[in-house]
């Protein structure tokens, strides 16, 4: 009985990407995209996928990943929650922090799960005063095909 209520403690107070998804895709003033692996697996069958004249092919990544979860807030009553479950989020998950970068008022901090050439998780979260952007990208993408699309996507 109480190997019962230990572990619904924890089933309970687990976050991930799909319940932060979940819990403020529905709330007023927030834009929501889940991409599946299902539709992962259609993306597979393109040759390349070049974002911008001069970027990176993020084809190997896009074609790893199992899911995508994207939250989008305008809405500064939630904003705050936001934050802190992702915080939590990546602190259960072992995260590690790869960058953080301070600008004008917002705050990005970008984290990866994973160890060696393969990375098992990838969470952007972004605030300032009035916005908070969480990204989540699940599935085994090789750690240098990661960091070409990142070293792309931040020359630009």
């Amino acid at each position: 009985m109480i190997a019962a209520c230990i572990f619904s403690a924890f089933s309970a107070s687990a976050i991930d990407g799909k319940a932060i998804y979940n819990k403020y895709s529905d709330a007023e003033d927030v834009s929501a995209v889940y991409i599946s692996k299902a539709m992962f697996n259609l993306i597979k069958k393109l040759p390349s996928l070049k974002m911008g004249e001069n970027s990176a092919d993020i084809a190997s990544v896009v074609q790893s990943l199992e899911g995508m979860y994207v939250i989008d807030s305008q809405n500064t009553g939630i904003n705050q929650s936001i934050k802190k479950d992702v915080d939590r989020f990546v602190q259960s998950g072992k995260y590690e922090m790869l960058m953080e970068v301070k600008e004008s008022g917002e705050t990005v901090h970008i984290y990866t799960l994973g160890a060696g050439e393969i990375i098992d998780g990838f969470v952007l979260l972004s605030w300032d005063k009035g916005n908070c952007t969480f990204i989540n990208l699940d599935g085994k993408m090789l750690k240098s095909k990661l960091e070409e699309v990142l070293a792309n996507s931040s020359a630009e």
